[in-house]
């Protein structure tokens, strides 16, 4: 499991796609550094999605560039295959599914289909467990505990 690419938009900006950048740098308890977000909901500071969803989209003539759904951390798996209270372990950081994301209706800029298209695989809210750097191709490792969680 990977990192496809890394996004972050800072103050100011607006507007999808989110912009690439070389490195996230995760603070527990803010949020990521330089991130518009950063400091508001700690349970939604980093936002990841898989590329499941922009390949379902293409499926249905919808070609989207990386970052159009919002996300921070574009993974080659797809992260709604594992349930709330997952734990992510990339690089030294720890990042945990707080929520599903919810219906975006602004994503209908791109296709007015979109937004429904996309409901079960929208994206995934996280909370900063652990700070830390992460980079493109990051390894991503899923955390033995969840096993143990999602058992019980």
């Amino acid at each position: 499991m990977n990192i496809i690419d890394i996004f972050s938009a800072k103050v100011g900006q607006s507007g999808l796609p989110r912009p690439k950048v070389e490195t996230l740098e995760l603070i527990e308890g803010y949020g990521i550094k330089n991130d518009k977000f950063a400091g508001t909901d700690l349970d939604k500071t980093v936002m990841i999605v898989g590329k499941y969803s922009y390949d379902l989209a293409k499926k249905n003539f919808i070609n989207l560039e990386y970052g159009s759904l919002g996300e921070n951390i574009l993974f080659d798996f797809n992260p709604h295959d594992f349930p709330v209270g997952t734990r992510f372990k990339i690089g030294e950081s720890i990042i945990k599914i707080t929520e599903k994301c919810t219906i975006c209706k602004h994503l209908g800029v791109f296709d007015k289909q979109l937004p429904k298209l996309l409901q079960k695989c929208r994206g995934l809210y996280c909370k900063i467990e652990k700070g830390g750097f992460i980079y493109k191709n990051s390894e991503v490792e899923l955390l033995e505990e969840n096993y143990q969680e999602i058992a019980s």
